[in-house]
C-alpha cells in the first residue's frame, strides 16, 4: 500500500474542502509547490483534483496540470471536469499517467468500454465518491439511487480494473477511513485495484487500512493532514510497511 499525496486545484490555488463543500475551503500555496514537496518527500503517485472542473463539468486548470507534471517525475493521476473522452486524451497530452473518471462513468457505465477502445485499463481510473453507500455525482453536489459496490461491480463487467473510493462524510474530517466502504468493495472485486480515500489524517488510521488485510487494497490517498501538518508523508509511508 502506497501513500498518494492530494492536490486539489481552485482558482489556480492548492486549496482543501471539508467534506466536499466549496463554502469551506483553506488555500495552501501553489499546485506546483505542492507537487514538488511531495515528491521531495518520497510521493510515486500524486492525486491531482481540478475541482473547479468538478463543479463546472469541464476541465477548467489543464494548463496548470500540465505545469505540474512537468515540474515532478513522478506518476500523475487526474480527476474532476473529465466526461468525454476528448477529456480523457487531453489529460494524457498534459502528461498525466491516470485519468479519473466519476460523473460520467456514474451516469453512463457503458462509457468504460467505448474509451477502452482507445486507452489502456492502466490509464482509466473510476471515482467513487459516497456517501452513506450511495454514490455521488456532480463535484458531490448531487446523490444518486445506486450504491457503490454496484457500480463498481458494473463498470468491472465493462473492463475498469482501478478504483478510488472516498467517503464524502470523512473527507477532510480527520475522523480515518470507512473500513466497511472499503472491505465491501475490495471483497466485490478481488481482482481489482482499489484506493482508499476520505478520513485519513494519522499513522493509525493507514495501520487499520493494513489490518484490513485485503492485497488488492493498492493506497490511501491524503490530503488535508498532510496540509495542516497533522501527520507527514514520511510517517504515513513508514505505518504501511
Amino acid at each position: 500500500m502506497i501513500i498518494i499525496p492530494a492536490i486539489d486545484i481552485r482558482g489556480g490555488h492548492a486549496v482543501r474542502l471539508e467534506q466536499g463543500d466549496f463554502d469551506r475551503e483553506t488555500q495552501y500555496g501553489t499546485p506546483i509547490e505542492m507537487a514538488v514537496k511531495w515528491q521531495d518527500s518520497g510521493a510515486s503517485l500524486l492525486h491531482i483534483v481540478d475541482l473547479d472542473g468538478a463543479r463546472t463539468g469541464a476541465s477548467c486548470n489543464l494548463l496548470l496540470v500540465q505545469e505540474i507534471c512537468a515540474a515532478v517525475t513522478c506518476f500523475c493521476e487526474l480527476g474532476g471536469g473529465i466526461r468525454k473522452p476528448v477529456d480523457v486524451q487531453n489529460a494524457v497530452a498534459a502528461g498525466v499517467d491516470r485519468v479519473i473518471l466519476g460523473t460520467s462513468l456514474a451516469n453512463d457505465p457503458r462509457l468504460a468500454s467505448a474509451l477502452l477502445e482507445d486507452f489502456s485499463a492502466d490509464q482509466l481510473i473510476a471515482g467513487i465518491d459516497a456517501h452513506e453507500g450511495m454514490v455521488a455525482v456532480e463535484g458531490w453536489q448531487e446523490r444518486s439511487t445506486v450504491t457503490a459496490v454496484d457500480l463498481a461491480t458494473e463498470l468491472y463487467d465493462y473492463g475498469i480494473r482501478r478504483f478510488i473510493y472516498t467517503d464524502i462524510a470523512r473527507d477532510g474530517m480527520f475522523t480515518g477511513p470507512h473500513l466497511g466502504g472499503m472491505t465491501k468493495l475490495c471483497d466485490a472485486l478481488p481482482e481489482a485495484s482499489v484506493i482508499a480515500s476520505g478520513g485519513i489524517a494519522t499513522p493509525e488510521h493507514i495501520h487499520e487500512l493494513a489490518r484490513l488485510q485485503r492485497d488488492n487494497l493498492e493506497g490511501a490517498i491524503v490530503g488535508k493532514a498532510l496540509y495542516d501538518g497533522r501527520t507527514t508523508y514520511e510517517e504515513l509511508s513508514d505505518a504501511t510497511a
